[in-house]
C-alpha cells in the first residue's frame, strides 16, 4: 500500500511536541500561546492544531480541519505539476568525419526535436585512434549549434570526457522560434497574368457652341 507522504510531512495535535508555537488561521490573530492553550483553541473551534512551519522559532501551527488541509495541499501539488513542462533529452551521435548528407539528415531531426521542446545532446564518438581528430569534432559540434541558432541555444559548449565530446542545446521559447521561422527567407510567389478587359477610352466632351461666342 502506497504511503501518504502529505501525512507523514506534518504533525498534528498530541504529535507536537514543543512549547509553545504562533497560531495562525482564518479569522485569527497570528500570536505566540503554549502549546496547551493552542490544543484548547483547536477544540473550542473544532478544528486541529496542524504544524506548518516547523523549523521556525516558535514553530508556526495552524486552525484548520485536518482532512480540509491535506486536500487544499494536494491540490497545490496538483497545480503545480501541471504547470511544470516536460523537457526530454534527445540524443544526436556523429562520428568525427560525418559525410554532409548524414550531417544534414541529423540537422533535421534537431531541428525538429528543439521545435517540439525538446533539448538536444550533440555528440561526436571518438572509437580508436580517431581521438586524434578531437579538434575537427570540436568544429563540427559548433557549426551544428550555428546551423540550429534559429531553433536552440547552446546551454553547454562542447566538452570532452572519455571518447565523447558533448554539447547540448535548449530550445527557445515557441514565440522565438515562431519569430525566427516568420524571418526566414520566402519564395516569392509565381506572378499570374491576368488579360484585363479592354475599356474604351471617354470620348472627348464638347461643350456646345452658342451663337455670338466665337
Amino acid at each position: 500500500m502506497k504511503k501518504d507522504n502529505l501525512k507523514q510531512q506534518y504533525r498534528v495535535n498530541e504529535q507536537i511536541r514543543v512549547r509553545e508555537v504562533r497560531i495562525v488561521g482564518d479569522n485569527v490573530e497570528s500570536t505566540v500561546v503554549p502549546i496547551a492553550q493552542a490544543l484548547q483553541m483547536a477544540e473550542n473551534q473544532g478544528v486541529d492544531l496542524v504544524e506548518i512551519s516547523p523549523n521556525a522559532v516558535p514553530p508556526v501551527c495552524r486552525l484548520i480541519d485536518y482532512s480540509k488541509f491535506l486536500y487544499q495541499q494536494k491540490k497545490r501539488q496538483k497545480e503545480m505539476k501541471a504547470k511544470q513542462v516536460k523537457v526530454d533529452v534527445k540524443e544526436i551521435r556523429f562520428g568525427p568525419q560525418t559525410d554532409d548528407h548524414d550531417y544534414n539528415f541529423k540537422l533535421k531531426h534537431a531541428q525538429g526535436f528543439l521545435s517540439e521542446g525538446d533539448k538536444v545532446k550533440a555528440y561526436v564518438f571518438f572509437k580508436g585512434r580517431s581521438i586524434l581528430f578531437k579538434e575537427q569534432g570540436e568544429v563540427l559540434l559548433l557549426r551544428f549549434a550555428n546551423d540550429l541558432e534559429e531553433y536552440g541555444k547552446v546551454e553547454q559548449m562542447p566538452v570532452l570526457e572519455g571518447k565523447r565530446m558533448t554539447i547540448f542545446i535548449a530550445p527557445k521559447k515557441q514565440g522565438q522560434v515562431k519569430k525566427a521561422a516568420a524571418g526566414a527567407a520566402v519564395p516569392d510567389a509565381p506572378k499570374v497574368e491576368r488579360s484585363q478587359p479592354k475599356v474604351n477610352a471617354p470620348k472627348e466632351y464638347k461643350s456646345p457652341t452658342i451663337e455670338g461666342e466665337e
